[in-house]
C-alpha cells in the first residue's frame, strides 16, 4: 500500500488521552511519528497533568501534531469525546499514552478498513508487563462473529490498538457514566447498532501493564461494571440474561450452558468452534489436573454441537 498521501485533509486521526505520562509519553508519541503511513493527525489531549508531561509535549515540533491542555483534569471519558469531537479523518484510531505502535500499525489498518473487511479492526499485541519486563504475545479472535460472541464474556478487543470508522465513533460516545471500561461498553453498543468487527492477525501494539492504569487501579469497580454491561449486551441480543456464563457446578452447567449457547448461535451466526469452545469454559470452574481431561471434553462436545448448530438456516 502507498503511503505517500499528502491531503490537506488527513485520512487517519490518532487520538491520545494523556494524564501525567511521563513516564512513557515521549516512546508512545515517538512511535505514531515513525510510522510508515504518514498521513494523519495525531491529536494529543492533556487532561490537567501535573507531572513534567506538558514540558515533554511541548519539545515535539512535528506538524502533525495538535496539543490540547485542560487546566484541571475532566476524567477520561470526558477527555475521550472531546477527541473524537476534534477528529477530522476518515478513520480514527486510538493510542494510549503508554502505548507503543508497531512501525506498520497505521498502514496495516488502513488496508484492512479500505478493503471493506470490517467497520472496527484491531490486532494482536505484545503485552509487556512492569516492571519485570515480561512479553506476552496476544492471540485474539479475527472474525466478527468471534468477536461479536466474545463480547458476552470478554472484550476481544485490545482499545489502544483500535481504527474504526469516524462516524461511528461521532454517533456512538462514550457513556459517560461508566468511568471504567468504557471501550468494552462503546464495543457492545456497536455491536448491538450492526457495526463490524475485526482483529488483524499481525503483532501492531506493545500494550504496557503497570500499577497506574485504570484498569488495576479500580479493577473491582470494573469487575462489577463488566457484570452489568454483559447482562445488558445479551437482553440487546434477545438472550436471558440470567443465563450468563458464570462457574456453575456440573450438574447445572450441563443444562444452563448448552441453553445459552445455542441461544448464542442462533443470535449470531458463524461463531467458530474455538470461540464457543472458549465462551463455554466460563461456566467451567477450574478443577484439578485430575477433572482436566473430562472437562475438556465436556467443552468440546457441547462446543462442538453448538458450532454445528450455527450452521443450520434460521428458519430452523
Amino acid at each position: 500500500m502507498s503511503t505517500s498521501n499528502t491531503n490537506s485533509m488527513p485520512l487517519v486521526s490518532v487520538l491520545m488521552p494523556v494524564f501525567n505520562a511521563e513516564k512513557h509519553i515521549f516512546v508512545a508519541i515517538q512511535s505514531i511519528l515513525d510510522q510508515s503511513y504518514s498521513n494523519f493527525e495525531l491529536i494529543i489531549l492533556n487532561d490537567g497533568s501535573v507531572d513534567g508531561t506538558q514540558s515533554i509535549l511541548e519539545g515535539f515540533s512535528d506538524d502533525r501534531i495538535r496539543i490540547i491542555r485542560h487546566a484541571n483534569n475532566q476524567g477520561l471519558i470526558t477527555t475521550r469525546n472531546e477527541l473524537v469531537h476534534l477528529a477530522n479523518g476518515k478513520y480514527i484510531a486510538l493510542m494510549d499514552a503508554d502505548d507503543i505502535a508497531d512501525s506498520s500499525r497505521l498502514d496495516e489498518q488502513v488496508s484492512y478498513l479500505e478493503s471493506n473487511l470490517a467497520d472496527i479492526c484491531g490486532s494482536d499485541h505484545y503485552s509487556l508487563f512492569e516492571p519485570t519486563g515480561r512479553l506476552k504475545r496476544s492471540h485474539q479472535r479475527c472474525s466478527d462473529p468471534d468477536i461479536r460472541a466474545l463480547l458476552t464474556v470478554c472484550s476481544p478487543l485490545c482499545n489502544p490498538s483500535i481504527m474504526g470508522r469516524t462516524h461511528l465513533f461521532k454517533t456512538h460516545s462514550y457513556q459517560n457514566d461508566i468511568e471504567v471500561a468504557e471501550d468494552y461498553a462503546l464495543w457492545q453498543k456497536l455491536s448491538l447498532a450492526g457495526a463490524c468487527f475485526g482483529n488483524i492477525k499481525k503483532t501492531l501494539l506493545t500494550y504496557r501493564v503497570h500499577p497506574n492504569q485504570t484498569s488495576q487501579t479500580k479493577q473491582f469497580r470494573t469487575n462489577d461494571l463488566t457484570l452489568k454491561l454483559q447482562g445488558d449486551y445479551l437482553s440487546g441480543l434477545g438472550i436471558n440474561p440470567k443465563l450468563r456464563p458464570k462457574p456453575t457446578i456440573w450438574t447445572s452447567r450441563l443444562i444452563v450452558g448448552p441453553q445459552f449457547l445455542f441461544s448464542l448461535n442462533r443470535q449470531i451466526s458463524n461463531i467458530s468452534f474455538v470461540a464457543n469452545s472458549q465462551i463455554y469454559s466460563r461456566f467451567q470452574k477450574r478443577g484439578g489436573w485430575l477433572f482436566f481431561p473430562i472437562t475438556r471434553a465436556e467443552r468440546a462436545l457441547i462446543a462442538l454441537i453448538a458450532y454445528l448448530m450455527g450452521k443450520l438456516p434460521k428458519k430452523l
